[in-house]
């Protein structure tokens, strides 16, 4: 039998989409499955896909004659290729070109989020996902709604395929999230943590005003933002004009921690699929408060407080029902744990792709 050999692209690599091709690639590593994974560099440090035995080839996230050249060469004798995103899939399909249309290297795509745009940039991203859903042997959706979405783009196959993130460690967490209290300087009010790119479409723009409203509570909440991107300096100066109670943290290396010390966790953003905060804040028993958008009411089920998309005196007022609420916390911390048993561990999501690998390649 020879070894399966696996090739994982990935774009720009959000959390989530990296986070599951570094787990993907050490569980299929230690199935015996040969893999490499393409990606901008920057994502190896960030990630170590090195470290989980996998090989690793940087290539920038470019549709250019030379990263498709680089991408094709990486392709080269790989018995399947998956594709981790929309742009990932476009660079992959014209690397691999008529092989891909032909079948003899399957493209697996899966399909982590959905891209927001207007006008001009509206029409080419239809037809990047056009390009993508047709090319694909199989698209696995993180979502029921991505799922659909691939077919309604053309998809000869599409399947529901949730992507887990590997559980945080027990033991820690506690004194650890005691301790990101202490250096945020809220022992004594309380903490509410969102995570996540400060891009427009995280609707930070609505948790500011929400914020706004939590001013006449006494002790006024702190909400801390781990994050970075373009929207951070608009977001810093409007936080200093208003007198916000809201601080940016930049990039952190200890969200798990952070989650954990919080009283709410936030997610406002105009669309998820299988949200990485809302899988961590779950499984951490941390009370979650997210908009009811994309895939979040499925991921979630009633083991979080959702309201409307863009709607802050919501927001606000949901957030202030909790905290005035100790036993809904302590029952939602609870429902949040069991909501989260119920999805699929790293194990079987790992298991599911291989079967598709298998299926479209054989036991190679």
């Amino acid at each position: 039998m020879t070894q399966l050999r696996t090739v994982q692209v990935l774009g720009g690599g959000s959390a989530g989409s990296s986070a599951h091709v570094r787990s993907l690639a050490a569980g299929l590593v230690a199935r015996g499955v040969r893999v490499t994974v393409c990606a901008p560099a920057e994502l190896d440090h960030d990630y170590d896909f090195l470290g989980t035995g996998a090989h690793f080839v940087p290539v920038p996230r470019r549709s250019d004659p030379v990263a498709i050249g680089a991408l094709r060469a990486a392709c080269a004798g790989a018995d399947v290729v998956h594709a981790h995103g929309v742009h990932a899939a476009v660079r992959a399909a014209l690397a691999l070109g008529a092989q891909a249309h032909q079948g003899r290297v399957p493209l697996v795509v899966t399909w982590h989020t959905r891209t927001h745009a207007e006008g001009a940039r509206a029409h080419l991203l239809r037809l990047m996902e056009r390009k993508a859903a047709r090319t694909a042997a199989v698209v696995l959706g993180t979502s029921s709604e991505l799922v659909d979405r691939a077919r309604r783009r053309g998809a000869r196959d599409a399947r529901l395929g949730p992507v887990s993130i590997p559980a945080p460690r027990r033991g820690a967490e506690v004194t650890d999230g005691g301790k990101a209290r202490a250096e945020l300087g809220v022992m004594d009010r309380p903490l509410l943590v969102a995570v996540g790119a400060l891009e427009p479409y995280r609707g930070y723009g609505t948790l500011l005003d929400a914020s706004r409203l939590w001013l006449g509570r006494d002790p006024v909440p702190l909400v801390a933002v781990a994050g970075e991107g373009r929207q951070r300096g608009a977001l810093q100066r409007r936080i200093d004009a208003e007198g916000l109670p809201v601080r940016l943290l930049g990039r952190r290396d200890d969200v798990t921690s952070l989650l954990a010390s919080a009283d709410v966790a936030l997610l406002p953003s105009r669309w998820e699929a299988r949200a990485p905060l809302a899988q961590e804040a779950l499984r951490l028993g941390v009370p979650l408060v997210a908009t009811a958008v994309g895939g979040v009411p499925e991921l979630v089920g009633d083991a979080a407080v959702l309201v409307p998309y863009g709607d802050a005196g919501a927001l606000a007022a949901a957030v202030t029902e909790l905290l005035a609420d100790p036993v809904r916390r302590a029952d939602l911390a609870a429902a949040g744990r069991a909501q989260a048993a119920t999805w699929p561990t790293e194990d079987e999501t790992i298991a599911q792709v291989l079967s598709v690998y298998d299926e479209l390649c054989g036991s190679a």
